[in-house]
């Protein structure tokens, strides 16, 4: 029998499996933190500071109570997190890193290959130097084994000991101990990885199982395809197999989708409840999301769920930009209502603010307003500013 699970729910479903459907002020100290990350299952890292970077932008829109310093202590000294790949650089609890140890396995010949294609043959004949200098010195940034000789470029132009830090890392051997004015400081996994994490090894058949059941619970529906993208671990092949596998504890959904578009077919975990009752209703206010919120990672799920196209245009040349260089979504309640262009500029301690796109059917009311400054004043004052300036023409409707 195929559940129906109409718009509304899914969304309801979805969100609340996302971290947005709890109080955004409850409070949140580390033990909480960890607890938040080990359910989203990871929180992707960007180096663009727009207002915040985008792991601290993620955590505060679910918890405006997150402290910044706790996230640092997780990662730095308590060795509760790691920040290693998924789709993408992102922080992910420590307990999940024997099952990153079947990524780096996998990586490591696919990497060899596209290195020597884009850097020659010889691409890793310093690779040997720079292990034995963090072996034997300690950790190192990558400034700090640059070739004093060589100019870099691009990612096409990395001097051989930044490969060997990347392709390391990228494999295990090292990890990432900290940061410095967000630049990675490396160090031999060992000293990083607590032991317990570092040393304990599952088979195949328990790492495909793990990345394929934790994703569906974190997404509460899915395709294989979906399963497959949200770790970027398995194959949508693998995850396929392990759906045919697994239909004991899976049942068939139907996702009504916005738009009137075709209803989505997927599955979710056995006793996943199709009454919207049974979901928490988000709360009411108005929240800026990142640009790399999770809930909207995976953009024609968002679009189908939510009837939001978003784009992040930062690539995009400036004439051929939509909106803007780097927008931010806008989510109240169980909708995504709009967008906003603003920038933080800490040494004026002003969080300018661009422009405001609403979506067609939002209504700007004036308590729509009202909480958009709400959020706006809450956002500027955990960005270390102090007051809000409105461009002349932010508003298209004054």
């Amino acid at each position: 029998m195929v559940i129906p699970l109409s718009n509304k729910t899914a969304r309801r479903i979805f969100l609340a499996k996302q971290g947005l459907s709890a109080s955004p002020a409850r409070a949140m100290g580390k033990p909480e933190l960890l607890q938040l990350i080990h359910d989203l299952g990871f929180v992707q890292i960007d180096s663009i500071s727009t207002v915040e970077r985008a792991h601290n932008q993620i955590l505060f829109s679910r918890n405006q109570t997150f402290r910044k310093e706790h996230l640092r202590q997780l990662l730095e000294e308590d060795r509760a997190l790691f920040e290693h790949w998924t789709h993408d650089a992102a922080i992910l609890p420590c307990a999940f890193y024997p099952y990153w140890k079947h990524k780096f396995r996998r990586s490591e010949a696919p990497m060899r290959k596209r290195w020597a294609k884009w850097h020659g043959e010889d691409f890793d004949k310093a690779f040997d130097e720079t292990y034995t200098r963090i072996a034997e010195n300690g950790a190192v940034l990558a400034r700090e084994v640059k070739d004093a000789d060589h100019k870099s470029g691009g990612w096409w132009q990395w001097h051989p000991s930044k490969k060997a830090l990347e392709f390391f890392w990228h494999t295990g051997k090292l990890a990432i101990s900290g940061r410095q004015n967000f630049q990675k400081i490396y160090d031999l996994s060992e000293r990083v990885i607590p032991v317990a994490h570092r040393e304990a090894d599952r088979s195949h058949e328990e790492f495909i199982d793990w990345a394929c059941h934790s994703a569906l619970e974190r997404l509460g529906f899915a395709t294989h395809g979906e399963i497959a993208a949200f770790w970027a671990l398995v194959s949508p092949e693998e995850a396929r197999n392990w759906v045919s596998a697994n239909r004991h504890q899976l049942e068939d959904v139907e996702i009504e989708c916005e738009g009137g578009a075709k209803p989505r077919p997927s599955v979710a975990l056995t006793g996943l409840s199709p009454n919207i009752e049974d979901w928490p209703e988000p709360p009411g206010r108005i929240r800026v999301l990142s640009p790399f919120d999770p809930l909207l990672r995976d953009r024609n799920r968002a679009e189908r769920l939510f009837g939001f196209r978003y784009r992040i245009e930062v690539f995009v040349p400036e004439p051929k930009r939509e909106y803007g260089y780097y927008v931010f979504p806008l989510l109240e309640g169980d909708r995504m209502i709009g967008r906003i262009d603003m920038k933080a500029d800490r040494k004026l301690g002003t969080l300018n603010v661009a422009r405001l796109w609403l979506e067609p059917k939002v209504r700007q009311s004036a308590g729509r307003m009202a909480k958009l400054d709400a959020e706006l004043a809450r956002i500027a004052r955990f960005a270390g500013v102090d007051e809000i300036i409105y461009a002349p023409d932010w508003n298209p409707a004054l």
